[in-house]
């Protein structure tokens, strides 16, 4: 009896210091994976969307050496008891306001500050999606008819062999991706764990072997599509999207913080969802983009792919949310609204008629409760009116 127990003692020593170098070998991977798992809880959702290069691995941006391109300021606007309101039951972080490319107001809740550089989430996509045009322009893309495994040849095989460019930017790539963020083990949870272990995208993306329907035929918003963009244009151009990004949007721009992406394990920016910026700068992208691709007197995104991709383009059903190449607009929408939008109540809003541009930083666990994003887009259109 005695041997047996030192035996076991002796295992059990052995199992316990293993444990430990186990757990020093992937303390990172670890501690990442805690930090996801806890990401949008209740009392650590606000600091985290503004920190979260101490939850993911990341790849930094520089801003360039342009001086910041100031945004003036206009008359103060001051907000009215229903948006105060708003503010406080969608837990607003910041708020900023243009009107004719002219600062009338902006603000900062939940103790945050103008400094904080914020996660996009899905606001991304409408990045993504100038660099598209871009890479378009350039040649590097002959056609978005062109087959996604033509740029992309890792995906051959997958359920995005037979899928043209247009149909994932469309989000209309017919693949099966659950997008419930609510369910643990949903496709983009999944995602989120491949994101914190470090392991890679690419490898996630191409594993996807299921359709529901053929491409082109039917509009399911897939974020996973995005990334697929993303391989398109790496693919096409044999450059990484941030040193794109970097070159062709974020230098000429005068932005006033240095951008950065969540990263993969590999380096590979989660384009999807993972560029942080400060409010100003996104509400910048949002006036370049009200300018018509426009910004200092240099074209940074050309004009016809800022009207092409900000029109509904993709097969979705009347009377829902329309949606063009990675950006929104409401079922009522006027001639130049629209918006890009990230889940927790990130938005970019822009319209183009009335001359304002209204950027929202939010850490709303509401976020999808029926009727949100309409009241979000009828706040918007209020604090439009009431410039």
């Amino acid at each position: 009896m005695r041997t047996v127990l030192k035996y076991l003692t002796r295992t059990a020593l052995v199992l316990i210091v293993l444990l430990v170098l186990v757990g020093l070998w992937k303390r990172e991977q670890i501690t990442r994976l805690l930090a996801v798992n806890s990401l949008f809880s209740e009392e650590k959702i606000v600091g985290n969307f503004s920190n979260m290069e101490s939850a993911f691995l990341t790849r930094s941006m520089t801003r360039g050496s342009a001086p910041v391109t100031p945004l003036p300021e206009g008359t103060h606007w001051v907000l009215d008891e229903a948006v105060n309101t708003w503010i406080k039951d969608r837990a607003v972080t910041g708020l900023v306001v243009l009107k004719d490319g002219l600062l009338r107001h902006e603000s900062y809740y939940l103790g945050t500050a103008p400094e904080d550089r914020r996660i996009s989430w899905s606001m991304a996509k409408s990045y993504l999606s100038a660099l598209v045009g871009i890479v378009l322009e350039q040649g590097a893309i002959a056609s978005l008819d062109d087959p996604v495994v033509q740029y992309a040849p890792e995906l051959k095989g997958s359920a995005y062999d037979g899928a043209s460019i247009r149909n994932v930017l469309n989000m209309a790539s017919g693949v099966v991706f659950n997008e419930d963020y609510l369910d643990f083990n949903s496709d983009i949870n999944r995602m989120g764990r491949v994101l914190a272990l470090g392991q890679s995208m690419d490898q996630f993306a191409a594993g996807l072997q299921d359709s529901f329907a053929p491409a082109g035929e039917t509009w399911q918003y897939v974020s996973i599509d995005t990334h697929v963009i993303g391989m398109i244009v790496r693919g096409a151009t044999g450059r990484s999207i941030p040193d794109l990004l970097q070159e062709h949007v974020i230098a000429p721009m005068g932005l006033e913080a240095d951008p950065y992406y969540l990263t993969d394990g590999y380096g590979v920016a989660f384009v999807l969802g993972g560029l942080n910026l400060t409010t100003r700068d996104y509400a910048r992208f949002g006036e370049m983009f009200r300018q018509d691709g426009m910004w200092n007197g240099q074209q940074i995104v050309p004009a016809d792919w800022v009207t092409a991709s900000t029109r509904p383009s993709a097969p979705t059903t009347a009377g829902n949310e329309q949606y063009g190449y990675q950006w929104w607009m409401a079922p009522d929408a006027t001639e130049g609204e629209y918006y890009a939008r990230g889940i927790y109540g990130q938005y970019i809003y822009i319209d183009k008629a009335r001359g304002v541009v209204i950027t929202l930083n939010s850490a709303d666990r509401g976020f999808r409760s029926d009727g949100v994003n309409e009241g979000n887009i009828d706040m918007f259109r209020h604090i439009a009116a009431s410039l």
